[in-house]
């Protein structure tokens, strides 16, 4: 049984910044101030050879920036003659007078396939494997978004002490889903699920004992049955278990202990636990260099995943040659794709970025415009507040319009 995961984690940064304050380059992206400060980079004067493979077994570079929505593949009309037309065909023939194709007789060609034109039928399909597992009908109504059904199909099972189907019954209940929401049967549900051995439900019911919602408060019970989960494979748990430790165990001793979570958080999706393995392997020492040299690209997998922090900590990587080449054009890319979903300290930063003409040409009223929607957020900038002053009056009110129709991208 799998639901979309609610995570219930504490504030990430802070947790992680805990066991992290001997490395000053994790702080980078968070810090207001900007650690890595944009404008005080100094770009390579060569860009690597694009070229050039990189050498076998290194980590894949993969930080292509997402296509923006409007973009559209280009191909070429390749038009051809019937197979069974004459070479001069075309040239040779004649319509006599009066004898022109009238336009209701016309009919468009509908083509010649690639397969006909080589002499080739299309292969048949493979036959679909049939399925021998047992089928999860209270399951499969719940899928189909039948809720009431999925409950009456649930609830029997649930009854008999089915850990699938007391899970699902909890989740019904918590949504209220086809049944009146009524949180407090849900959390029976969840609890006699969990001690069923299901997985997500001893994530679940480890929440609701953490927050003591509708039973009472315990954290070591919720500590405990987080543990379970996350031994038990379930990814949501495997990264609030590393977070737990973390937060119980300042340091490097902490981080180590929490790092196996992470890993194996991340190899399932999770993007907040990417982020985190790709910190962990920057700046924890004595680890193996395979693992360090992974780093960026653990970043470039939760920044593809969407999660804003990473989309920034990318931009500054690539700008700053952090754990792999240096790339402007695609740091400023990234800059600016976490600055539109909202990321103050990106917004700040994108306008460093324009003043110094940084992956970008120089634009002063873009830069006013980042500057005006990170300062309206609380970021203030001394260095920044000092150039919008410096420019042109109908620069800041170009800025100004520009910030009053600035949406957040969803």
């Amino acid at each position: 049984m799998s639901f979309t995961p609610r995570f219930s984690h504490r504030s990430f940064l802070a947790a992680l910044a805990v066991g992290l304050t001997a490395f000053p380059l994790l702080a980078v992206a968070q810090s207001s101030k900007g650690d890595a400060a944009l404008p005080g980079i100094t770009a390579q004067s060569d860009k690597p050879d694009q070229n050039t493979k990189p050498a076998e077994g290194g980590p894949a570079d993969d930080t292509d920036v997402p296509l923006d929505d409007g973009a559209s593949a280009r191909g070429e009309s390749v038009v051809t003659r019937p197979l069974d037309a004459g070479t001069n065909t075309f040239k040779t023939e004649k319509i006599q007078p009066g004898a022109e194709p009238k336009a209701d007789n016309v009919k468009p060609s509908e083509g010649v396939g690639v397969f006909e034109r080589m002499g080739a039928n299309l292969p048949d399909l493979p036959k679909d494997k049939p399925f021998t597992g047992k089928v999860d009908e209270a399951y499969g109504a719940f899928q189909r978004g039948y809720y009431l059904t999925a409950f009456q199909r649930a609830l029997p099972r649930a009854q008999l002490g089915d850990p699938a189907a007391q899970t699902l019954l909890a989740e019904l209940m918590t949504q209220g889903l086809g049944v009146k929401r009524d949180t407090k049967d849900a959390a029976f549900w969840y609890g006699k699920a969990a001690e069923g051995g299901d997985a997500t439900a001893m994530f679940k019911y480890a929440l609701i004992l953490m927050e003591g919602r509708d039973v009472p408060r315990d954290r070591k019970k919720a500590d405990e049955w987080m543990k379970k989960a996350a031994d038990a494979g379930q990814a949501s748990a495997e990264f609030n278990l590393g977070q737990l430790l973390t937060a119980e165990n300042p340091g490097i001793k902490g981080l180590q202990l929490a790092l196996p979570y992470y890993e194996k958080s991340a190899e399932q999706g999770i993007a907040d636990a990417q982020y985190a393995v790709s910190q962990l392997y920057l700046n924890m020492p004595d680890l193996p260099p395979e693992k360090k040299a992974r780093a960026r690209e653990w970043l470039s997998r939760a920044a593809n995943a969407g999660f804003d922090t990473a989309q920034l900590d990318m931009g500054v990587w690539l700008i700053n040659g952090t754990g792999g080449t240096q790339d402007l054009e695609k740091g400023f890319s990234w800059m600016r794709v976490a600055a539109y979903r909202g990321n103050v300290v990106a917004q700040n930063k994108l306008a460093h970025l324009y003043i110094n003409a940084l992956g970008t040409k120089q634009d002063p009223v873009a830069a006013a415009k980042w500057y005006v929607i990170s300062r309206r957020a609380g970021l203030k900038d001394p260095e920044l507040e000092d150039f919008y002053q410096g420019i042109e009056d109908y620069q800041q009110k170009a800025a100004i319009d520009a910030a009053n129709k600035f949406r957040r991208a969803r």
